[in-house]
C-alpha cells in the first residue's frame, strides 16, 4: 500500500483494489508548562507554532510601521531573540513551524476600501501597495522587501509560509486546511502585533476550534500597553491561554534531558 495525502498526518493508505481511510496516529507526546489560566498539558505530537507578522514593514526600522506610520519598533530585537531562541527547540520536537506574513497582491484586489484606510487613515497616500518615498519600496506588498521575514529569524526548508492580507490570517487564506491537514489541535502564537493580528488570528483560531495558546513574551504591539493588557485578559478570559516561550523551552529541554 501507498500513503496518498498532503501530509502523513493526514493520508489513505491505497492499492490498486482497496483503500484504508484509517488515518496514522501518532503516538502522544505530552508536555506540561505554565500557564494562565491553568497550567496546561499539550500534545506536541498535535501542535503547531504560528509566527504572525515579523517581517520587515513590522518589525524593521527601515520597514513601513517606523518610516511612514511612525511608530516605535525599538522592542522587535529582544522579540527576535525570544522567537529565535523558541525555533530550534519546537523543531527538534518535531512541532511544525508556520510563518504568517501579510502580503497583498500588487493590484490589491484582495483588499476592501475598510483595509486599505486602516493602513491610510490620513488620506496620505502612505498605505499598502504605496512606493515608499526614497527606497520606492511597496508597503505590504507580495515579494516586496517588507514582507522578507526580518533578520535575526531564519526559516527551515521544512516550515511552511502563509500569506494574508487580513488582520485575520484565517480569512481568505489556506491556513485552516493546512493546519487540518498537520492534524493540529493546538496554535502556539509569536509575532506582532499581540493586539491586532496575531489577536484577529487567534480569535479566529479558538471560534474554528483550536486550543489558542499566546506566548506572551513572543508577542509586541506598538500600541499602547493597555493593548497588551487586554489582549492578555481577553485570551485568558475568552479564548484560551497565556504562556511563555522561556517555559516551553525550559520544558522541551527538560524532555530530551537522558
Amino acid at each position: 500500500m501507498r500513503l496518498l495525502g498532503p501530509t502523513p498526518q493526514n493520508s489513505w493508505r491505497v492499492t490498486r483494489t482497496e483503500v484504508d481511510l484509517r488515518r496514522p496516529v501518532p503516538p502522544s507526546r505530552p508536555v506540561t508548562i505554565a500557564a494562565e489560566p491553568q497550567r496546561l498539558t499539550l500534545d506536541l505530537s498535535r501542535t503547531v507554532l504560528l509566527v504572525v507578522d515579523m517581517q520587515n514593514d513590522f518589525c524593521h526600522p527601515d520597514g513601513w510601521l517606523a518610516t511612514r506610520a511612525g511608530l516605535d519598533v525599538s522592542g522587535a530585537p529582544a522579540l527576535i531573540s525570544v522567537i529565535a531562541e523558541l525555533l530550534p527547540e519546537v523543531r527538534a520536537a518535531g512541532v511544525p513551524v508556520v510563518w504568517l506574513t501579510w502580503a497583498s497582491r500588487p493590484d490589491r484586489m484582495n483588499l476592501a476600501p475598510g483595509v486599505l484606510h486602516a493602513y491610510d487613515i490620513d488620506a496620505t497616500g502612505t498605505g499598502i501597495g504605496e512606493p515608499a518615498p526614497g527606497s520606492g519600496r511597496p508597503a505590504l506588498q507580495e515579494g516586496a522587501w517588507g514582507t522578507q521575514i526580518v533578520t535575526g529569524l531564519v526559516p527551515d526548508a521544512a516550515d511552511i509560509h502563509v500569506a494574508k492580507h487580513r488582520m485575520s490570517g484565517f480569512f481568505d487564506t489556506p491556513l485552516d486546511s493546512i493546519l487540518r491537514n498537520l492534524r493540529t489541535d493546538t496554535v502556539l502564537f509569536a509575532g506582532v502585533n499581540a493586539d491586532q493580528c496575531v489577536m484577529a488570528t487567534l480569535t479566529d483560531a479558538a471560534c474554528l476550534g483550536y486550543d489558542a495558546v499566546l506566548l506572551e513574551d513572543a508577542v509586541g504591539t506598538t500600541s499602547p500597553e493597555y493593548c497588551m493588557q487586554a489582549t492578555l485578559y481577553n485570551v485568558r478570559r475568552c479564548y484560551g491561554f497565556t504562556a511563555t516561550a522561556a517555559g516551553l523551552v525550559t520544558a522541551l529541554r527538560s524532555g530530551r534531558r537522558p
